[in-house]
């Protein structure tokens, strides 16, 4: 699972916070200040790619709750899950319960499965950049006292920077520029305000951006009718392509993957037969099934036509997580997060779960962000028989994939391509 590395200088940089796009805020202090990570055995290959597969499930059922009619929809189980797992790390209980069931697997061994992902090696040079940040802040109001071991653990695993902050209107600006840095501009805000019962933020930021490993000439783009569920008829640019990885799900879908450059992400994309909405084939798939569809790619010609669009997605998670089976945490009184640290305010409890994703999907290639949020509040070309043909011209599922594990760190769909 390459495609979820940070690289060593950013990870040094977030940990120091003296590089630019990690630099310490002016009205936050850096308490990395005698927190070393700590070394640590990484998962081998085969391991990492069956902690994957035990997440997926949380990727396809994100995705599905997040659904909504007509809309376009964009999440990265992986911002999300990266955000939630350093939170684990201060839950108890049968709050920890809740949450290790939902994210697929217990929070040893998602820090674990982490840590692998973050030492990978960089990318070579052309292949697609990928970029993942992690940052705890947490109030110096004298109302709240932060547990070390807490701090120290998601600095061994998460290479999370760690700021004690006022949790003023500086300190919202702080946390967003921090994102917006992150994410290459993509995310330029994801925090509205700072309630006063807030005492810890927990946020991951990601990036990508990657050039197709065959782009699309000016001669393969030429307009198209995109069809939303309702039939209206929108106009776009459909880039058309001869692909060699064809997706099948039964007769529930069809699809195809297109490959970046180095080979190691794809963007991947579904789309429902006919008659059968997004919505419908969404509430049939789930991780084991995904992981299937995507690893039984079949190496035949594909005659692809992929709409050219951009997508933005923001939501507030609490609904949908509550409803995948961790209501606990969200509990102001039952929530269990002693592990976190202690505030005279009241129990500590999640308030929000705050998401963010931006995608743009063109000739080059693909370039996409994505933030997440945690709130804690107290109170091969081949000769080919005929060739298959997958048009997305209505509604579709899509993904950026692993291909070494096929684990997709954003799931889509497409319903429109208008303003």
């Amino acid at each position: 699972m390459k495609l979820f590395r940070i690289t060593a200088a950013l990870l040094m940089t977030c940990l120091t916070l003296t590089a630019a796009g990690c630099a310490a805020p002016s009205s936050s202090t850096d308490l990395m200040a005698g927190i070393t990570p700590a070394a640590g055995s990484a998962l081998k290959e085969d391991d990492l790619r069956a902690a994957s597969e035990k997440t997926a499930d949380f990727a396809v059922r994100l995705f599905r709750e997040s659904l909504k009619d007509g809309e376009n929809t964009l999440v990265s189980p992986l911002s999300v899950l990266s955000a939630l797992s350093m939170t684990a790390n201060g839950a108890k209980g049968e709050t920890l319960a809740e949450m290790e069931a939902v994210l697929g697997l217990p929070a040893g061994d998602l820090n674990t499965a982490f840590r692998s992902l973050l030492s990978k090696p960089d990318p070579g040079d052309g292949e697609p950049r990928f970029y993942l940040a992690n940052s705890i802040w947490f109030t110096d109001d004298e109302r709240f006292t932060v547990n070390r071991d807490f701090l120290q653990t998601n600095a061994d695993y998460f290479g999370a920077g760690i700021f004690r902050a006022p949790f003023d209107e500086g300190t919202r600006g702080d946390i967003n520029r921090w994102v917006k840095d992150n994410t290459d501009g993509m995310i330029p805000e994801i925090l509205d305000q700072i309630p006063e019962e807030a005492v810890m933020y927990l946020v991951n930021a990601l990036a990508f951006d990657g050039e197709w490993a065959e782009p699309y000439h000016e001669y393969q783009v030429r307009p198209g009718d995109f069809t939303l569920a309702d039939g209206t008829k929108q106009t776009a640019d459909f880039m058309h392509s001869g692909e060699y990885l064809y997706l099948e799900d039964g007769d529930a879908a069809a699809g195809f993957v297109k490959p970046y450059k180095g080979g190691k992400y794809a963007f991947a994309a579904l789309l429902p037969k006919e008659g059968t909405t997004v919505a419908d084939y969404a509430a049939s798939l789930d991780g084991e099934r995904l992981t299937k569809i995507l690893s039984s790619a079949e190496q035949t010609l594909v005659e692809a036509a992929l709409p050219k669009f951009e997508a933005e997605y923001g939501a507030e998670l609490s609904e949908v997580l509550k409803a995948m089976g961790m209501p606990t945490a969200f509990d102001s009184s039952d929530a269990d997060f002693s592990g976190l640290g202690t505030s005279t305010g009241g129990n500590i409890y999640i308030g929000r779960v705050l998401h963010k994703t931006f995608i743009a999907v063109n000739e080059r290639g693909t370039k996409a962000g994505a933030a997440t949020v945690v709130e804690m509040m107290d109170g091969s070309a081949m000769e080919m028989p005929e060739p298959k043909r997958v048009t997305l011209d209505r509604p579709f599922v899509y993904m950026l994939i692993d291909r070494e594990t096929n684990q997709p760190f954003f799931i889509g769909a497409l319903m429109t391509v208008g303003e």
